[in-house]
């Protein structure tokens, strides 16, 4: 039994809070994963055989150049997509149809304008048969836990694009899913407000024992939020780098800045130079 314990921190953050999290176990495996897609012109290898294990209550952000299959193979795991070749098992389970046990994130919050924070937060409670009087409880717990209190009411137009978010992200946690799926849900943030959205989210996930995979083009934002990342080689996309991130939790932003951060960016820098997905000539 592995032991994470984080600490005191600032205001932002929780008091402390213990995980306590069997890392043994594999919720997510993807066993030589490929998707092809057969256009007018021809087939198109959007990846190509990826296997990776996501072990129980990891956080790990799949982070690759555009193109290179991240969100094809997030939408795989999530059963929203069928694999050419390959399997995919979650929680000891075959993927074989959409899996409504996880919860999912986009990197548009795709809020109801005609409803309310709260009521688009229930939204998640009505498609499932949720019981109201619980359901309620907990989205309202919800939306204060991620700093929402006294917005409840207000419409998305009325909210900002980091509040629309916070509000997709409590939609998505409302049943309690052990698996979380976020294909890049910053992406659309201006910088100070993802950077926020970045300490939120590592708030949420260190109180709870939940499964992440995470999308994202931000090398910065992989390595701040993650256990692991896994660095994608251009399409078709395969796992290139495996690279553990062992930096102490809570992390706050001003790491951003350390020599140890500094380390890992230029790991990752490395392996996309070799792909030339990076290129420095004058």
């Amino acid at each position: 039994m592995a032991l994470r314990r984080t600490e005191s921190t600032a205001a932002t953050l929780a008091p402390e809070v213990t995980r306590m999290t069997d890392r043994s176990l594999a919720t997510v495996e993807v066993n030589a994963v490929s998707k092809t897609y057969m256009t007018r012109t021809g087939p198109i290898s959007a990846i190509g055989e990826v296997t990776c294990r996501i072990r129980h209550g990891e956080f790990v952000s799949l982070l690759g150049p555009s193109g290179c299959g991240k969100s094809t193979l997030l939408r795989i795991v999530a059963g929203l997509a069928a694999a050419t070749t390959g399997s995919v098992v979650v929680d000891g389970r075959p993927v074989t149809k959409p899996q409504t046990q996880m919860g999912i994130m986009f990197q548009s919050p795709v809020l109801l304008e005609w409803r309310d924070a709260l009521g688009n937060v229930m939204l998640q409670a009505e498609a499932r048969g949720m019981r109201r009087g619980e359901a309620r409880a907990r989205a309202l717990e919800l939306l204060l836990s991620v700093g929402l209190q006294g917005f409840e009411n207000k419409r998305p137009s009325e909210l900002s694009g980091g509040m629309q978010q916070r509000v997709a992200i409590c939609r998505a946690l409302l049943h309690d899913p052990t698996v979380m799926l976020m294909d890049e849900p910053f992406g659309a943030l201006d910088a100070l407000t993802r950077d926020q959205m970045n300490v939120d989210l590592q708030r949420l996930w260190s109180q709870g024992e939940k499964t992440v995979i995470f999308v994202t083009h931000s090398i910065a934002e992989a390595i701040f939020l993650s256990d692991r990342v896994l660095v994608m080689s251009p399409s078709p996309g395969r796992v290139d780098l495996d690279l553990p991130i062992t930096i102490a939790r809570p992390r706050r932003l001003a790491m951003r800045h350390t020599g140890e951060f500094a380390e890992y960016t230029s790991q990752i820098w490395a392996a996309f130079a070799r792909r030339g997905v990076i290129r420095e000539e004058p």
